[in-house]
């Protein structure tokens, strides 16, 4: 797990030394950050920036996709709303990426509670009692996740609590959300 608040930053805080993946993970804490909290759930496809300069050249220029350089090797595009009411697991299990995504990535808030917290869950809790339970607990952390996945079966993450909310107290680490990244990994099976 490491701090990204590195002295040596891109424009955008993105530490320059950061892989593809981490950098897309960021890109998209980032953008995610802008639009608050209290969101749902958003779902990114990840294509190969050179690739998608040469086969979409157009969509290329509508995104901003300059052959300058600097230009991340990993774009991130939003896919359409996950519906809402829909389990994240089920609507998960229904995605099939074509052949141009070389990873995907979600952002998902959520309520945590410390290791601690686990010995005092009453028993017999159903998922909806459960979630009222977690919802009151005085030491209950609001956090925000991006988990990021490619073909290859590399992986990201990035957390960020909302007490937290900064840009240089976000946790990156390929195994900090690891049941997310399964069930991201599993889009890509055939």
């Amino acid at each position: 797990m490491s701090n990204v608040s590195p002295p040596s930053s891109d424009s955008s805080g993105t530490p320059m030394a950061a892989g593809p993946l981490t950098r897309a993970v960021l890109e998209i804490d980032e953008y995610a950050s802008g639009l608050g909290w209290d969101q749902p759930a958003r779902l990114f496809a990840l294509v190969d920036t050179e690739r998608l300069r040469a086969d979409e050249p157009e969509l290329a220029a509508q995104l901003g996709l300059v052959d300058d350089g600097a230009t991340a090797p990993l774009t991130p595009i939003e896919q359409d709303e996950i519906p809402a009411g829909t389990p994240l697991d089920e609507f998960l299990g229904t995605i099939a990426w074509p052949g141009a995504v070389a990873g995907c990535a979600l952002t998902v808030e959520r309520l945590m509670l410390p290791p601690s917290a686990e010995t005092s869950v009453p028993d017999g809790l159903d998922e909806t009692a459960l979630t009222e339970w977690v919802s009151a607990h005085p030491d209950r952390q609001e956090v925000r996740m991006t988990v990021a996945v490619l073909r290859d079966g590399a992986r990201e993450s990035a957390l960020r609590l909302r007490e937290k909310d900064s840009p240089n107290e976000v946790l990156t680490g390929s195994g900090l959300v690891p049941g997310l990244a399964e069930a991201l990994a599993a889009t890509f099976e055939e």
